[in-house]
């Protein structure tokens, strides 16, 4: 199982399990498939964060994690 600390930063997430960006569009974040952003906000931004600046609730967004296959800590 691939495991995903929602406290990394979307970059190290997205480096490592790049399939996780399709899904992180899915989500709504739509700047992951942009490499300039991922390379300079995605490496500040942990996912929580991200989840939180977007107003999402973070126990949907690792339910649908967990769905495509992740196990979530936090």
């Amino acid at each position: 199982m691939k495991k995903i600390n929602i406290n990394k930063t979307v970059f190290e997430l997205t480096q490592e399990y790049p399939e996780l960006i399709d899904i992180l569009v899915e989500l709504g974040f739509l700047g992951v498939k942009n490499p300039v952003i991922k390379n300079t906000l995605g490496r500040v931004t942990t996912l929580k964060q991200g989840v939180e600046k977007q107003n999402k609730d973070i126990n949907q967004v690792i339910e649908i994690l967990k769905q495509k296959g992740f196990e979530v800590e936090e």
